[in-house]
């Protein structure tokens, strides 16, 4: 039997609840001293799909007394009147100040080019690496100096679309909270220049998209050594750097991330601002130029991250409506229209699929709308939240992921679908939102090559009546440990977090304790690495296809834009609650 929480804490105000397995009949929370401050019921869900347990839900969301405490399941007078504790957890208005500060301090950690200091590092120091000039791979005589940015994963390589998607996240997160997010110190190296330090550090990625641009507007699609480095710290990564081709969609997202940047950045430097503005337009006019899709595939001989993608139309509406939200100027707004007419995901918001932007470009833009526009955009809201709603209510432990979703990067589908609630909450889409969540379906089950098609059971439906706070909640909750392994999947976060990740300085730098804020990947069940595939015996139940090892790559790497969607939803719960 277990009792999960989350391990961060919970707010004062707000759903806060327990899972637990094999369900006793009541519950009760102690103090830290061991005294009871609480009794309830267990709510019986019943079977749990995904993770393979009988689980029942302890809700303790009425009591808001500041402390730290455990939920106690309630057993038989031999064993003291308890069955089973949970582990400690905060209840408090601060809750998820360390949260916030580790995921996106982390980004510190992940800079390219540069020192790492022990006055902002601490134990976590490196010397300066990937300092070199970098060949075109297709005409190595052309030298590009491409220092800086961040590295993008468990590897050193840094990618424009993945860079792009962890951009908008963060920027967007600025842009809807932003009391939160210019408050947040990160004791970084820009600290106390009078800009805030999110867009410090968000600026070391996009001082390395200028990089990336060529003269004509087009964008490198990568740049990387040939093959992915052995396990050494970054410094000791010497191997020839090289850029790869210009691909359409890293083209696209320059001009949207760079168009988006430049009305945040204006306030505090307006000659960046410029430098962003001119450079969205350029890569603009290159897309213009080249109205083919052009795509990417790694060359023979280059083994590192691909980010391909099947075409570029969410890439370039995301472009247009951006350049619109800049300029206003209706060019932009009858290219974003003509790219509507064209099918792709409308509130996807990941790297490869980023139509969700497009629309929080549009919707928050202060822009004259179309209202049948504006209509459409928000009622894509309207239904992937509420078809998330549906999701999560089919879950004993309220995750809004189906059985068969999780796969590599599992973590970063949970955080966006707490972006989607969080999203559908700054519209003022909750009501709508739940009346259409009614009669909304569950999703159709993805199948892998080869597997024979299979209808979608739903399991009991557990309708809790909570708002969209709350069900983004939910989502950070799993997080942060109320999951079916009740491991937290944030480094140094939680007193049972995972510690291993697939992150070369993390192994090579020979400190027992993971740098903190640190995302894994999370379960997958088909895991694509050989010690996963080794680790996980067949048949798993989903969330418990997890395992905390280093090698396990499609399990438990770390990217950066599976950090910038947790720090979006921790950043919005965190001004929701306003200090609360």
């Amino acid at each position: 039997m277990g009792v999960y929480v989350n391990q961060a804490g919970y707010l004062l105000k707000g759903e806060k609840r327990a899972v637990l397995t094999s369900p006793s009949g009541r519950f009760f929370l102690e103090d830290e001293e061991g005294k009871e401050v609480y009794r309830g019921e267990v709510r019986e869900f019943g079977f749990d799909r995904s993770s393979g347990d009988q689980v029942g839900t302890a809700d303790f969301s009425e009591f808001e007394t500041p402390g730290v405490y455990r939920v106690c399941a309630e057993g038989d007078a031999e064993n003291g009147g308890v069955s089973e504790k949970s582990l400690c957890f905060p209840v408090g208005g601060n809750v998820y100040d360390k949260l916030l500060h580790d995921l996106m301090k982390a980004y510190y950690f992940l800079r390219c080019g540069c020192e790492l200091k022990p006055e902002y590092a601490g134990e976590y120091v490196h010397a300066a690496c990937h300092t070199g000039y970098a060949s075109e791979w297709e005409n190595p005589s052309v030298k590009v100096e491409v220092s800086g940015g961040w590295h993008d994963a468990g590897d050193y390589g840094r990618y424009i679309t993945a860079g792009a998607c962890a951009l908008a996240h963060l920027l967007y997160a600025y842009k809807m909270f932003p009391k939160t997010m210019k408050e947040l110190q990160l004791q970084i190296p820009e600290s106390g220049s009078g800009v805030p330090d999110v867009l410090s550090e968000c600026r070391v990625e996009l001082e390395w998209f200028l990089k990336m641009q060529k003269s004509d507007g087009g964008v490198y699609h990568k740049a990387t050594t040939a093959r992915h480095a052995a396990f050494v710290m970054p410094e000791e990564d010497r191997e020839p750097l090289y850029v790869l081709p210009v691909s359409s969609m890293a083209t696209a997202d320059l001009a949207a991330v760079c168009a988006l940047a430049s009305t945040i950045y204006r306030p505090y430097d307006g000659a960046f601002a410029d430098r962003l503005a001119q450079a969205a337009e350029k890569s603009y006019q290159w897309l213009k130029e080249n109205p083919e899709f052009l795509g990417f595939r790694n060359p023979p001989g280059c083994g590192t991250g691909e980010y391909g993608e099947r075409d570029d139309l969410s890439n370039r509406f995301w472009a247009a409506a951006e350049l619109y939200a800049l300029t206003g100027e209706e060019r932009y707004h009858r290219d974003l229209e003509k790219a509507l007419e064209q099918s792709f995901p409308l509130t996807a918001l990941g790297y490869g699929e980023v139509g969700g932007f497009g629309l929080l470009a549009y919707l928050l833009s202060g822009r004259k709308q179309k209202e049948e526009l504006r209509e459409r955009f928000l009622e894509a809201f309207v239904k992937e939240a509420a078809q998330r709603v549906r999701v999560s209510e089919s879950c004993g432990y309220g995750v809004s992921m189906m059985e068969w979703e999780y796969f590599w990067g599992s973590n970063m589908g949970v955080m966006k679908h707490g972006m989607t609630f969080a999203i559908a909450d700054v519209l003022g889409l909750e009501d709508r939102v739940r009346k259409a969540a009614e009669t909304a379906e569950l999703p159709k089950k993805w199948r892998w090559p080869g597997e024979p098609e299979e209808e979608v059971v739903p399991g009991p439906r557990e309708q809790r009546g909570w708002n969209m706070r709350d069900h983004a909640a939910a989502q950070l909750d799993y997080l942060m440990g109320l999951n079916a392994l009740g491991i937290s999947y944030v480094t140094g976060n939680g007193e049972r977090a995972y510690n291993n990740p697939h992150l070369r300085p993390a192994y090579a730098d020979g400190i027992e304790a993971c740098m903190p804020g640190m995302v894994s990947g999370g379960p997958s069940a088909h895991p694509a690495d050989p010690d996963g595939k080794r680790l996980v015996p067949e048949g798993t139940p989903s969330m418990k296809s997890f395992v905390d090892d280093w090698r396990c790559y499609s399990l438990n790497e770390i990217t950066i834009y599976w950090n910038s969607p947790a720090v979006f939803v921790t950043a919005y719960l965190k001004e929701k609650a306003g200090g609360r």
